[in-house]
């Protein structure tokens, strides 16, 4: 297991969908260690493949104390409920606003051996794993604004120290803005 860095926005791998996972071997198991590591390094509470860089469906969580991971996740939803509340990204340090998104999901998926599982969540990591895929698909939760919600997380990301308009990074330096998506709750790790 190692820290990796994580990509930043601005970082094309972030807006590019990740493809399905097709060999169970070693190296998947090195990549599921090392988003656990990386996580919970970060303090987050969930981390997928394209923010380390690397483009297959595969994320990590650590929500409420149940820590995982998914691999070639399909999402239900079984119910239209909707939840609202702040929503951060590791990939987006210090950006957090209000992001709706449903409150239950069903995850299906495979483990890191390639047997099938289910994941079941409610409030956040019903949150944590709409975030996760979202990241898989290519899309990040800045996408889930509203057009005046949007303007507030560019201004933001303009105004953070880590973000350059004229070299955007592509790699976060060191640790920054640790707790859940980002938000530092004081929750320690």
């Amino acid at each position: 297991m190692t820290v990796q860095p994580i990509r930043l926005f601005g970082d094309p791998v972030l807006r590019t969908p990740a493809e399905p996972v097709v060999d169970f071997d070693a190296e998947l198991r090195k990549l599921v260690a090392d988003l656990i590591e990386t996580m919970r390094d970060e303090g987050g509470a969930g981390l997928a493949a394209p923010q380390l860089g690397v483009g297959l469906r595969v994320f990590a969580f650590d929500v409420d104390d149940v820590v995982g991971h998914i691999i070639n996740p399909v999402l239900d939803f079984p119910d239209d409920e909707e939840q609202d509340g702040p929503e951060g990204c590791l990939s987006i340090p210090g950006v957090y606003l209000d992001t709706k998104r449903r409150q239950n999901v069903v995850a299906r998926g495979f483990t890191e051996h390639g047997d099938p599982i289910q994941l079941v969540g409610t409030g956040l990591m019903a949150r944590c794993v709409q975030h996760e895929t979202d990241h898989l698909d290519g899309v990040l939760f800045i996408d889930r604004l509203d057009p005046a919600g949007r303007k507030e997380a560019m201004k933001q990301i303009r105004a953070a120290e880590w973000y350059d308009d004229g070299a955007p990074p592509t790699v976060k330096q060191s640790p920054h803005g640790r707790g859940l998506f980002g938000l530092n709750l004081g929750l320690g790790r």
